[in-house]
């Protein structure tokens, strides 16, 4: 369970939200559910800053959302009902939006005149914005809590809400938060529930000891301009955690789920040191650390339970069965869903028949986010989930605490510096963006330890503070948001808040904030149109984004940056991912307005590849289109995005090896536009399992 840290320096505000609505849609939901069944044990990992910020919010902490929510309809001017409008719509529209009929009337009436924002306020009535910000925050109640009042008559009631209706509900909102905490402890005491905890502001462990160390995975990376080398930092973040989680739980901390299971040899070092018994990461970093401890992957199995230190045990979590939750039940029947759970459990059972006792498979994945993209979120899944696996003789259930003391173990001598993400840390360090709040940061850190060490007697306070922003400006959200491989409607809002972290400490300090501080980061230090793959990737073609991570590692060409300097009426194509895998070479289309392209008549797309013999594909296509094989060669579909797989053979005989390519837009005959304008985009695609490149 985790959110960035959004407490504005020096305040009581959260600049976004997402603590308050997820903790109503996830945090209390979650737990409940899984120990309505006697046999079913889950393990939560909690970040401390995530509680803290909950804590906040019962002590009288606000953010924006709740602000606008609390206004009254009526005295609202026209810039505040815009704010509002382009806001309070932010949520799964096809679960979350269109089973509510007037919330679904309301957005349809927005989405109508959104170019119209001069006008669009003055559309909708003082008692239209008022059921707006009653459903905005509705919605985000978990069924579970919607026979509580006053959810239960606002959700009878539809409509024409009164602002003492509505100020109930934000008051009931934070009394609900009181109930999370004491809920978590009293069957963690029960001993239903495992908790763990990550390093308390959710930091990337092995960067904050040495930035260089993203080399051992990526040899080639281009690092910042000052390299970051602070394991005091990474061991002070495991610290507070583990002194929080004494404080919460009254006992000592057992186990660590590292930020986005970011792994090193010095962090397991320290976690040892500390006394933590169990961490994990992902099965790919299993794989590398195979290879670099010179065993046999046949020999050593994903699942299985693995030793560092001696003391320390290690949990690989298995990528597939994880992601298949997170990203691919959402959209299958719950009945279906879950079948395919046990089916794929009971085949890994006749792997290891002579060794059953030890078999362990960690599912491993993220607690929050994944529902709202499930029908009922998610109800119907984990409820039929846990009941089969509840009556399931053949499976047996166990906290990560409780396999870590009972299974037997393998030792692991060396393991891989990298994350649960294509095992590297290229997301979070490695672009320009990236690298840049690297350097911001390791200034505004350095420019604390000099000052504190010149100014001994300096107040205490002013100093905690500051060093408390560093703290969660070493978090690894920013970072998430910097680069190509997230974009999203925040990224701006995320960097003014990684930025105002660092500003505070100068301002502790009484000193005057640096220029480069002032400037974003974001969309500012960009110096190439296009980003190289990174990883293999494997794209479903159904026309969208299928699940969060399904293009990650890919290539990107910028088409709106790379159009930049020239003034066009219209633009359609926004951006084109390419990726490839062992067996496919994969190309994505982003597009500006997907009106427009709705309105194109007769749509024709032409990829021109350049390879050893040069070749053209032509896709007549209408949206929603979806071609299966094209004689072996090539697969498409034009939904959302245009997604398109060809098979390598295809591009060349042996199935590897230099390629450039562009692609232009046609209405019938008439060009519309080509990218890139000028060269084609050009890279290597090595040959099959020569993709990965090791340090010497």
């Amino acid at each position: 369970m985790h959110q960035p840290n959004y407490c504005e320096p020096a305040s009581n505000r959260l600049a976004m939200p997402w603590v308050r609505l997820h903790a109503l849609k996830d945090y209390l939901d979650m737990p409940l559910n899984a120990v309505k069944y006697e046999r079913i044990k889950v393990t939560f990992n909690l970040v401390p800053s995530l509680l803290d910020q909950i804590e906040l919010y019962i002590n009288g902490g606000v953010d924006r959302h709740l602000e606008l929510s609390r206004m009254r309809a009526e005295d609202l001017d026209e810039q505040h009902k815009l704010e509002i409008l382009d806001s309070f719509f932010t949520a799964n529209p096809t679960h979350m939006i269109e089973p509510h009929n007037r919330y679904r009337e309301l957005y349809a009436k927005y989405s109508r005149d959104i170019n119209r924002k001069k006008t669009l306020p003055n559309l909708f009535s003082s008692s239209e914005i008022r059921d707006l910000q009653v459903w905005s925050n509705l919605v985000w109640v978990d069924p579970l809590f919607r026979q509580e009042e006053p959810v239960r008559t606002l959700l009878e009631r539809k409509k024409d809400f009164t602002e003492e209706e509505k100020n109930n509900l934000l008051d009931w909102q934070i009394q609900f938060m009181t109930r999370l905490i004491p809920v978590y402890k009293d069957i963690f005491d029960q001993g239903r529930i495992d908790i763990s905890f990550t390093p308390y502001y959710h930091p990337i462990l092995p960067l904050l000891c040495d930035t260089d160390i993203a080399r051992e995975a990526l040899p080639s990376i281009k690092l910042p301009r000052k390299r970051f080398v602070h394991p005091e930092d990474a061991e002070k973040q495991i610290k507070m955690a583990m002194e929080k989680f004494t404080a919460l739980f009254g006992r000592p901390m057992t186990g660590m789920w590292p930020s986005e299971g970011s792994v090193s040899e010095e962090v397991l070092a320290m976690m040892l040191k500390h006394g933590l018994t169990w961490t994990a990461t992902d099965e790919e970093i299993l794989y590398y650390s195979l290879i670099k401890s010179n065993l046999k992957r046949e020999e050593n199995p994903l699942h299985t339970l693995y030793e560092y230190g001696p003391g320390l045990k290690i949990f690989f979590r298995d990528h597939n069965l994880s992601d298949r939750i997170g990203f691919v039940y959402s959209g299958w029947s719950a009945l279906k869903a879950v079948n395919d759970f046990i089916d794929y459990l009971k085949d890994l059972k006749k792997l290891f028949s002579d060794d059953l006792e030890n078999v362990v498979v960690p599912v491993i994945l993220d607690g929050e986010n994944a529902w709202e993209y499930f029908p009922n979120d998610g109800h119907d899944f984990l409820n039929l989930l846990y009941q089969t696996l509840n009556n399931e003789p053949e499976i047996e259930l166990v906290t990560m605490t409780e396999a870590s003391r009972q299974l037997a173990t393998r030792p692991l001598k060396a393991v891989l510096a990298g994350s649960w993400i294509n095992h590297n840390f290229r997301i979070w360090i490695g672009h320009n963006e990236d690298n840049a709040a690297w350097d911001l940061l390791s200034d505004a850190r350095d420019t604390l330890v000099k000052f504190q060490n010149e100014n001994p007697a300096y107040d205490e306070q002013k100093i905690k503070d500051a060093w408390k922003q560093i703290y969660i400006a070493e978090g690894s959200d920013w970072c998430w948001w910097y680069g190509d491989e997230h974009q999203g409607m925040h990224n701006a809002q995320f960097d003014s808040i990684f930025r105002s972290h660092l500003e505070a400490v100068y301002q502790l300090l009484g000193k005057d904030t640096p220029a480069d501080l002032k400037k974003p980061i974001h969309g500012e230090v960009s110096a190439s149109f296009t980003l190289l793959p990174y990883d293999m990737v494997t794209a479903q073609i159904d026309g969208r984004v299928t699940h969060f991570y399904e293009w990650t590692g890919a290539g990107y060409f910028d088409c709106l940056k790379a159009g930049g300097a020239m003034h066009r009426v219209n633009r359609y194509i926004s951006g084109i991912h390419f990726a490839y895998d062992h067996n496919r070479f994969y190309i994505r289309l982003d597009f500006c307005n997907k009106k427009n392209i709705e309105l194109i008549k007769d749509i024709r797309l032409v990829f021109a590849f350049f390879t050893t013999t040069p070749l053209v594909v032509e896709l007549k296509v209408a949206i929603g289109e979806f071609v299966g094989e094209i004689s072996g060669q090539y697969q498409f579909c034009l939904e959302d995005i245009l997604e398109l797989a060809l098979e390598r053979s295809y591009l060349w005989p042996n199935g590897y090896g230099f390629l450039s390519f562009n692609v232009t837009l046609y209405s019938g005959d008439k060009k519309l536009e080509s990218w890139p304008e000028d060269e084609p985009i050009q890279f290597d695609v090595p040959e099959k399992n020569k993709e990965i490149f090791w340090p010497s």
